[in-house]
């Protein structure tokens, strides 16, 4: 069963699109699928309590259908860095916590799964370890997400010498549109700046490019996972 661990450049570099956008590609190959979100900031309290909307993006692309305390076994309010989020709640975030959610989750067996990390590579859970610790201990290939916007080539390499430096696979890497080109509005300035960003992390990530996501029109979680499938490729299980 294919399994991959999600990071980012930043926060909001697309993690989410990006991830639903890979379970909604799996699920129109006729694949089962499924997408965790073990930690998550900035929950809306509902009657059926905390629900993220990234883990319900999530949630929505997976198949057969799945309980969203499955999904997103630690949710919290204030969209801040987990382990401060934590502190607030007067509660602790562990890594054999998260191990023990996760394992079990994996044994569900579907064939195509994907955990989503929350901000970048190194964001803390506590003083002590951070979350791409699970990714280590579940030995995960690494798929990482590149916020096309000013500073990104700095952290697209730094990110990708983290994850090989930690002793994971690099399964490969998506760019998406957050800032100037690749968008039908984009000036032709904008696409030959935006063609040199992409053609120098070409070569400095060295792992295959999934796809390019242009900046989307609708701001409907489902249309934009479906729209930015179309633009991406499944990474190589082997």
């Amino acid at each position: 069963m294919p399994t991959y661990f999600v990071t980012g450049t930043d926060t909001d570099a697309g993690k989410t699109l990006v991830s639903s956008a890979l379970l909604a590609l799996a699920r129109r190959r006729g694949l089962s699928t499924l997408g965790l979100k073990p930690v998550a900031s900035g929950s809306t309290d509902t009657r059926e309590g905390l629900r993220n909307a990234d883990a319900l993006a999530l949630q929505a692309q997976s198949t057969p259908d799945t309980d969203y305390e499955l999904i997103n076994p630690f949710a919290f309010e204030p969209a801040i860095a987990p382990h401060l989020a934590a502190r607030r709640a007067n509660m602790s975030l562990r890594l054999d916590d998260l191990e023990d959610h996760t394992r079990p989750m994996l044994a569900l067996e579907r064939d195509f799964t994907l955990i989503e990390g929350a901000g970048g590579w190194r964001v803390p859970l506590n003083n002590h370890e951070d979350l791409a610790g699970l990714a280590v201990r579940l030995e995960l290939p690494v798929i990482l997400v590149v916020g096309l916007e000013l500073g990104c080539i700095n952290h697209a390499r730094l990110t990708a010498e983290a994850i090989t430096g930690d002793g994971l696979t690099l399964a490969g890497w998506v760019g998406n549109s957050l800032d100037g080109g690749f968008a039908h509005d984009a000036s032709a300035d904008d696409n030959r700046l935006l063609d040199d960003n992409l053609t120098t992390l070409a070569r400095c990530i060295h792992a295959p490019c999934l796809g390019m996501i242009p900046r989307l029109a609708t701001q409907n979680p489902a249309a934009m996972a479906e729209q930015a499938a179309d633009w991406l490729e499944l990474p190589d299980a082997d």
